[in-house]
């Protein structure tokens, strides 16, 4: 139980420090452990964060934000404007991971954090799409957590396949 209090605290304290370094230098670098975002971001992947405000976001860009004590990086779907009884009127980010069948809550101004602006694997640059990957792919993956981790498996095989390739040849 100590440790799980532990986890946790450290797993608050790393989310707070992220924050505080992408509010305060406008940007932070970030490893993302996750598969929400499979096949356009894997996990080990570094992404650069660069702070926005909502307004300057726009549907089908990959945003940082946090949400209950943890950071989510996911894609912008819809823009919403919807009323609560502290404010008339606020606008809203709705997101959703790349391989996920469902929105996450609204994202509002206090909660995001900054837009993706690049992705780096295997220390090379990886290209940003500005909309969702192939709507083929996200079904399969979407389909099981096996099929979304042997993806993962074969990527992973593909990307060392590759590079070993290439080591031998410089």
């Amino acid at each position: 139980m100590r440790a799980d209090i532990q986890g946790n605290a450290s797993i608050e304290l790393a989310c707070g420090l992220a924050e505080e370094v992408v509010r305060a230098f406008g940007e932070v670098r970030l490893r993302v452990f996750g598969t929400s975002m499979v096949p356009s971001i894997l996990p080990g992947d570094l992404v650069l964060i660069q702070r926005a405000s909502l307004h300057e976001i726009s549907p089908g860009e990959v945003v940082l934000f946090l949400q209950k004590g943890r950071l989510f990086v996911h894609r912008v779907v819809d823009r919403k404007v919807f009323a609560t009884a502290s404010q008339p009127e606020e606008s809203c980010l709705i997101t959703r991971g790349d391989r996920l069948r469902h929105v996450d809550p609204p994202v509002t101004e206090p909660e995001l954090l900054g837009r993706l602006v690049s992705i780096e694997r295997d220390n090379q640059k990886i290209e940003l799409r500005a909309h969702e990957p192939s709507r083929l792919i996200v079904r399969l993956l979407q389909s099981s957590d096996r099929v979304t981790y042997l993806y993962l498996w074969l990527a992973a095989g593909w990307r060392n396949l590759f590079f070993r390739r290439a080591k031998c040849q410089a």
